[in-house]
């Protein structure tokens, strides 16, 4: 069972309380103070929530920190999969309406804070119903909008130790899109697979998963940055198709968030994820459906060192 933790940081969203719980004073060494945890206060009025605010392309919501690891501040095993899970893991409790009946259990959240992003698995409920007692380490109810995350969680969002503890973030649950196919590589014929910027060629044999969707679009939409050159002779092989949601994108501006930096670049082409493995496709294997293909000018826009140039993740969002 995930810690509690008694802030309120976020006020924009709201739902009302359901009750109250009068606190008592723990017995000696029944109450793990790790990871900032409170302890209930004898007489202290707790409230109590049976929903979290409303979940939107952005969630808002506080940051805390927990142990998810045998003999730490959460307690319990995970309710998700009964299992304690290392501080090296991005992992998160939810606040008792978010969790929902754990229909998000093992289900990955995106992260947004402290100007990055991390993805992390949902293992637990920060019980927002209850507290006070030995089932909750004698840890007050969870407030409404509480992500309680793992040491690993505050280290890729690059939070200094000594301000881990408590933070605003926003959140999204991870998108998700099913593979329509698969299609088997071969070979490509001699000097027939462009492998500049990283390209990959298609192994004989291996099997590569096809997709006719990508992820649902939001305001900021989740993807990886790749490398291409979109001149005569590189590895984007044929010229711009406009094929990108049936064209309907094509010659429109895109931004595109990443490195702390944004930059404004105009789609002209398709990366193909349904097809690959052939000529018209320089043999190379089908696009992941969640690629942003760029020119070398935008990882420059970026401030993206050139050694670092390849594939890095990113948001973007359409222009007004």
């Amino acid at each position: 069972m995930a810690k509690q933790n008694t802030s309120q940081g976020v006020e924009a969203q709201t739902c009302s309380p359901s009750g109250k719980i009068k606190g008592k004073t723990p017995p000696p060494g029944q109450c793990n103070q790790e990871n900032y945890s409170d302890c209930c206060k004898d007489g202290k009025w707790y409230r109590t929530y049976k929903c979290s605010p409303p979940v939107s392309s952005q969630t808002k919501a506080t940051l805390t920190l927990n142990s998810f690891e045998r003999d730490g501040d959460g307690g319990a095993p995970s309710e998700c999969d009964n299992q304690y899970h290392s501080d090296d893991d991005p992992v998160v409790a939810l606040s008792t309406g978010w969790y929902n009946n754990g229909k998000r259990c093992l289900k990955y959240i995106n992260i947004h804070g402290n100007g990055k992003f991390v993805r992390a698995k949902v293992v637990d409920e920060c019980d927002s119903t209850m507290g006070c007692d030995s089932d909750h380490d004698y840890q007050p109810p969870c407030p409404n909008n509480i992500v309680d995350a793992s040491k690993a969680v505050w280290k890729v969002l690059g939070v200094p130790e000594n301000n881990w503890g408590e933070m605003d973030i926003y959140c999204v649950e991870a998108q998700t899109s099913s593979p329509s196919g698969k299609i088997k590589g071969k070979t490509p014929p001699p000097g027939k697979c462009n492998q500049e910027n990283y390209s990959d060629c298609c192994k004989d044999g291996k099997w590569y998963t096809t997709y006719k969707c990508s992820p649902p679009v939001s305001s900021q939409t989740k993807a990886t940055l790749t490398l291409n050159s979109f001149e005569r002779d590189g590895d984007g092989g044929a010229p711009s198709e406009w094929w990108y949601n049936n064209g309907k994108r094509c010659l429109n501006y895109i931004n595109i968030h990443g490195n702390g930096k944004s930059v404004r670049a105009k789609v002209v082409d398709e990366c193909d994820s349904t097809m690959g493995c052939d000529s018209d496709h320089d043999y190379q294997p089908p696009c992941p459906n969640n690629i942003v293909d760029a020119s070398k000018a935008v990882w420059k826009a970026l401030g993206v060192p050139e050694s670092n140039w390849g594939e890095m993740d990113i948001y973007w969002s359409d222009t007004d």
